[in-house]
């Protein structure tokens, strides 16, 4: 059975907001905080943008209930940066973007830490050249 969304009305109708676009809010508030390195959406959102469709919200996950909404975010963090600063940020700027832009109430925004991303420098791989003589 399809759930119906919650809506908010005013004197010329009603206004509903679909997840996908909660999901996108968020996306693009965790991606903007210094030290995210990429959203992980699993490999069926990696294998659509490979084919050429940016997915935003790649990497959330969003429960909207009745008075609340939950956000459950999977994200990769770059090498270098305090964990714990950084996913306490992308909590609050992600609760901040989804209240201004959605009016709706964020209850909860849970972030994941899937992996740390290492930049790879020409340094790094110095002496490892097999091809001289």
């Amino acid at each position: 059975m399809d759930q119906q969304k919650p809506e908010i009305t005013n004197e010329i109708g009603a206004i509903r907001i679909a997840d996908e676009v909660v999901a996108t809010v968020a996306g693009l508030a965790a991606g903007d905080v210094e030290g995210v390195a990429s959203m992980s959406g699993g490999w069926g959102t990696d294998l659509v943008e490979k084919l050429g469709k940016k997915n935003f919200g790649k990497g959330i996950k969003v429960e909207v209930g009745d008075y609340d909404t939950k956000i459950d975010i999977f994200l990769t963090v770059e090498y270098g940066y305090p964990i714990p600063t950084v996913a306490e940020t992308v909590q609050k700027e992600v609760k901040m973007a989804v209240e201004s832009m959605t009016g709706l109430k964020v209850s909860a925004v849970n972030v994941n830490i899937l992996g740390v991303a290492v930049k790879k420098t020409e340094s790094t791989f110095e002496g490892t050249d097999t091809d001289k003589e």
